[in-house]
């Protein structure tokens, strides 16, 4: 699908000069085409990003009690996370030391509305292989194999469940699958639990998923979340709702202090208002802006006075990105008779499948023969982001 950088396609005359790199004035060139195509990159990212880098995996309020499970699929690694006695998380990779069954089958039922490599369940107590019963403490220990005891030369101290790292923030749950290797979570969050701080994030809950499956690349999608560029041109009832989404292509949007909506809109609504109360604790402009954040390499946060919409990017391959979106709200307003979230679900569903739609074009297009890089505009600076990003995990200039 893809082709090889800087190589001339067949029967090609010599390519002209191109304007866009000027030497007065040029635009920065985005990654190459195949860091967006080729199986070769996404093996690379899959090696030193998504195995390497705490990774959000989902809500903590599906896992709330002792022995609650989450079985999910990071980057082809089939992990779970655990719900300890203590109350801690623990997560490990979903193999059994023995033959290497899987502990939870991917038969299970998948979590309502979720992704199919998301799935939920509970232990009774303990880990148990369905193969040969070995049995583990949630926290990872063997505590039995069936017949086997020291005379036979069994070790239980040598034999603990492969471990994975987990960590939460802000009521997200996120897991590194090389844990020896791991800094702090709050060195990778960086600036985004102060600029949000306010947002109760911990508190709130799902009251609705959905689950996208998007035939583009995880980090088209990315890039497409840290621009307003493309807002004028693809989202019209969303630069209604935000006009300064259309000002200027999105230039000088002030995200870390929140971008105004409309007269009398304060939220993501069709309206742009709702009868659902806002958040406690919002300061006077986070009360009537929306603000959104990017927590590299899949986590999306957008938040609005009254309703946060969470999207987790869950990468297959170079061409495949499963999107799971919940969307979170004050549980004292979801006890409320009455209570109907659809005016924003409605509202950011039709948002997404814009984004889809244009980021899937996106992934078809650069598949030409001719495409070998993009260009930002200067209004996208947010967008170089993950080009550094990329480059100084995969050590790549």
């Amino acid at each position: 699908m893809g082709h090889e950088t800087g190589t001339p396609a067949p029967d090609q005359s010599p390519a002209t000069p191109d304007p866009a790199v000027d030497d007065e004035a040029p635009l920065e060139v985005t990654l190459p085409g195949d860091a967006y195509l080729s199986e070769q990159a996404w093996r690379r990212e899959r090696e030193r990003i998504f195995l390497r880098q705490w990774v959000c995996v989902g809500r903590e309020e599906t896992i709330p009690h002792a022995g609650d499970y989450l079985q999910v699929d990071v980057a082809g690694e089939s992990v779970l996370v655990v719900r300890d006695k203590d109350g801690s998380l623990n997560g490990f990779y979903n193999v059994c030391r023995h033959r290497g069954a899987q502990l939870v089958s991917e038969e299970a039922p998948a979590v309502p509305d979720g992704a199919a490599p998301c799935r939920s369940g509970r232990f009774r107590g303990a880990i148990v292989c369905p193969y040969h019963a070995w049995t583990y403490a949630l926290s990872g220990e063997l505590r039995q194999a069936r017949f086997l005891d020291e005379r036979h030369g069994l070790r239980r101290e040598q034999l603990a469940l492969h471990e994975a790292g987990v960590a939460a923030w802000g009521g997200f749950v996120f897991v590194h699958l090389t844990p020896r290797e791991a800094e702090p979570l709050a060195g990778q969050l960086g600036h985004v639990p102060e600029n949000l701080r306010r947002y109760p994030l911990d508190r709130l809950r799902t009251a609705r998923r959905i689950t996208y499956d998007v035939a583009a690349n995880w980090k088209v999608l990315a890039e497409n979340y840290n621009e307003c560029y493309h807002c004028g041109p693809v989202h019209p009832e969303l630069c209604d709702l935000v006009p300064a989404f259309r000002e200027n292509g999105g230039a000088e949007l002030d995200w870390e202090g929140g971008v105004p909506h409309r007269e009398g809109a304060w939220t993501f609504t069709a309206s742009g208002t709702s009868d659902r109360q806002p958040f406690p604790g919002l300061s006077a402009e986070e009360r009537v802006r929306h603000k959104g954040d990017l927590v590299y390499p899949n986590l999306l946060i957008s938040c609005s006075a009254d309703h946060v919409a969470a999207f987790v990017l869950r990468p297959d391959g170079p061409g495949r990105t499963v999107v799971t979106c919940d969307f979170l709200f004050d549980p004292d307003e979801m006890r409320r008779p009455g209570f109907d979230p659809s005016d924003a679900v409605e509202f950011w569903d039709v948002v997404n499948r814009q984004d889809w739609k244009i980021c899937e074009s996106v992934q078809r297009g650069m598949s030409a023969r001719p495409f070998d890089t993009g260009y930002y505009a200067p209004m996208e600076d947010a967008a170089l982001d993950i080009r550094r990003y990329i480059r100084d995990r995969l050590g790549e200039t």
